[in-house]
């Protein structure tokens, strides 16, 4: 198959992933029949946004969009980084955007300092909060996460939002090779309770929640409160709970909940921590909202064997390796350890290099 080649999709499920993975691997992407049956078919606004978005990244990107929006070309340009500021719609918090974010910023032909403002957390999205404490975290196992910044200026709860967040992403020549297979035993927990337009004991009252599930399995165990008011809090009332379990190996597992119309903070803190006990559970270096992130940053890796231990597949990151076969051609070893319970994945690199980067 030629580099060229255009490669087809069908459906608005992973849509996302599509287009970042075209931008990497240089490969056009056609995807049809976006919500073709629906009532209201084609492209939702947050999509349209994230094309936007994507386009505000790249030069010389070319996006075609079909009359009734239900089809999408991308011939994909450089990603260049440099400063973007961009409104983004309520519909999705900003995580979805900052997710393809972090896949394309440290690839960039010069820093990323993008501002995005809307919702900076909801149960749909990975919060600004995961991703600051966590993804960006995570980055280190690569070699990419020095002078990487992601500052939470305003939040902003569902419906309204009114947040404001502040990533900052040099660019790298290439990322370090992973050998990344022991999780450890976890040895502390750390999270943050915020509170906006509400009463300031309710983020107090999430937290002692979180802390009598807890408490029972580790004593090292802080939670940070945090309370916005005024212009920093946003336009809606609204409160949650992100938490981050890290191992004595320096795996992270997350688990987060916000709020929704009727939910109690006790109610919020103690299904948190449920979850993040669930999560713990399933094992591995990388929990499932950080799969993606392991197995696209193995995918770029140098051309050396690279390795990592996971819990389950998610259905999301089976679909996930189809996806970096059919735009890197890579395959991946799944090796399940029953005694864990986990699964041992190694592949080949393919020797992604930032050829945008000046060399100094």
């Amino acid at each position: 198959m030629s580099k060229r080649d255009i490669l087809h999709f069908e459906g608005h499920r992973f849509l996302k992933q599509r287009l970042v993975l075209s931008i990497l691997s240089q490969r056009p992407v056609r995807i049809d029949k976006i919500r073709s049956d629906d009532t209201n078919p084609g492209l939702r606004d947050y999509e349209v946004a994230l094309l936007r978005l994507l386009d505000k990244a790249t030069n010389g990107s070319k996006f075609d969009i079909s009359h009734t929006g239900t089809s999408v070309v991308l011939r994909p340009g450089m990603i260049t980084g440099g400063r973007i500021d961009m409104d983004c719609p309520v519909t999705r918090a900003i995580g979805y955007y900052l997710e393809a974010l972090v896949a394309l910023a440290p690839f960039g032909k010069e820093q990323m300092t993008a501002v995005l403002r809307g919702i900076t957390m909801d149960n749909r999205d990975l919060s600004v909060d995961t991703l600051r404490t966590a993804t960006l975290v995570n980055y280190r196992h690569f070699g990419l996460d020095a002078g990487v910044e992601l500052k939470i200026t305003r939040r902003g709860a569902p419906p309204r939002g009114g947040g404001e967040v502040r990533f900052i992403c040099p660019v790298v020549r290439a990322v370090r090779p992973l050998a990344f297979t022991d999780a450890g035993r976890i040895r502390r927990i750390r999270g943050i309770s915020y509170a906006t337009r509400v009463s300031p004991q309710t983020a107090n009252r999430m937290v002692e929640a979180a802390r009598g599930e807890l408490n029972r399995f580790i004593p090292d165990i802080y939670i940070y409160t945090d309370v916005y008011k005024g212009a920093e809090s946003g336009l809606s009332p609204g409160f949650g709970l992100s938490l981050v379990a890290e191992s004595t190996t320096g795996a992270l597992v997350t688990a987060e909940l916000c709020a929704e119309p009727g939910d109690a903070p006790e109610d919020i803190g103690g299904r948190a921590a449920r979850l993040l006990l669930a999560e713990i559970a399933r094992g591995g270096c990388f929990d499932s909202a950080h799969q993606w992130m392991a197995l696209l940053l193995m995918a770029l890796a140098p051309e050396h064997v690279v390795r990592t231990r996971i819990g389950k597949l998610t259905p999301f990151s089976v679909q996930y390796l189809r996806d970096l076969r059919d735009f890197f051609n890579t395959t991946f070893k799944i090796a399940p350890d029953a005694e864990s319970n986990t699964v041992l994945m190694a592949c080949l690199g393919t020797g992604f290099t930032n050829v945008g980067k000046k060399t100094i």
